[in-house]
């Protein structure tokens, strides 16, 4: 196992960082990395941007928007927010993505630091209810990248400006709700520290629980391997926006496994184009083989349950059934 000091603060290099990591370091069976991104809001791969953040504030503010390529939501970083990779040559269930486990860093090194925090829901770690940490992944070839960002002390006020909030996470008052559910762990420590010491602890942890983990330190070769990867994908309009959907019908609905966007074209009753966005996990990224199978489909229930029922949607959508699925493109 190794793990890398990374002391970039450029969202667009360090999810590229990620990205060599993940792809072309895999010599190692563990990298652990710890990283700090400027303000920036982290996109998930199959969401909409667009309908993901506050696109005038962010540009009034100077906000970068990056895409990565885990699903998930959407996430606001700043330089009091800590996030942590840690990818895995080991195989894991395409059915079943595993959050828990390797956000038990985390937990321990709150613990000994005399705060109580726990894993909650399908891929948050929460103190007093409150989240503090969401957490997303991306498969390929049997190797898995885990990462998570970690509320430290963020400006929230920033953050619930930032992120524009869908209608289903809305309190009854109409008033966006993000603030009242999250909050920052530094309040809950019991004395006062850094984020780099914060940083720090968490390191520590993983050298008493990998005490053969050692530093490795990137070749010129793979700083510019990563810079060019920057420069033609995560530092790019199209990757980090492409174009914004157009269709005449807009369904969004919210399951255990995650929420869902469509955006529907049909002619005379039949399916002509469909685009999936949404927070859940797969995977298989690349939607295409789904949403061609779906083309030429009479734009019913029964039809559509029967051209899914063709397939092994698991890989694209884990966790959802056919029937949910249905329900979210027709139901």
């Amino acid at each position: 196992m190794i793990y890398i000091i990374n002391k970039s603060n450029k969202p667009d290099f360090n999810i590229a960082l990620e990205e060599y990591c993940f792809k072309n370091l895999t010599k190692f069976d563990k990298i652990f990395i710890l990283w700090i991104n400027e303000p920036s809001i982290i996109v998930g791969k199959n969401q909409n941007t667009l309908a993901e953040i506050n696109e005038k504030y962010i540009a009034e503010n100077g906000i970068h928007v990056v895409r990565r390529i885990s699903g998930g939501g959407a996430v606001y970083h700043d330089l009091n927010n800590l996030n942590y990779t840690i990818i895995s040559n080991e195989s894991k269930d395409s059915r079943n993505f595993d959050f828990k486990s390797f956000s038990e860093p985390v937990i321990h090194t709150l613990k000994d630091m005399g705060v109580e925090a726990e894993f909650s829901g399908r891929n948050d770690i929460t103190i007093d209810g409150k989240k503090i940490c969401g957490n997303a992944q991306a498969y390929l070839d049997g190797r898995v990248m885990h990462h998570g960002c970690l509320l430290f002390d963020v400006d929230l006020s920033v953050l619930s400006k930032a992120l524009e909030t869908s209608k289903d996470v809305v309190d009854s008052k109409g008033v966006k709700s993000v603030r009242s559910r999250v909050t920052n762990i530094l309040p809950y420590l019991q004395k006062g520290i850094t984020v780099n010491e914060f940083s720090d602890s968490i390191l520590n942890h993983m050298k008493e629980k990998h005490p053969y983990m050692m530093e490795y330190t990137l070749s010129d070769e793979d700083l510019q391997n990563i810079e060019k990867n920057r420069a033609e994908k995560f530092g790019n309009w199209n990757w980090n926006f492409g174009s914004n959907p157009i269709a005449e019908i807009i369904r969004e609905r919210r399951y255990p496994a995650g929420k869902t966007q469509l955006f529907i074209n049909t002619k005379n009753g039949v399916i002509k184009d469909v685009l999936f966005y949404g927070t859940f996990f797969g995977v298989k990224s690349d939607l295409t083989e789904v949403q061609n199978l779906l083309k030429g489909v009479k734009y019913t229930p029964e039809e559509v349950n029967k051209a899914l029922s063709t397939i092994d949607v698991t890989p694209y959508f884990a966790g959802f059934t056919i029937e949910e699925l249905t329900d979210a493109i027709v139901g």
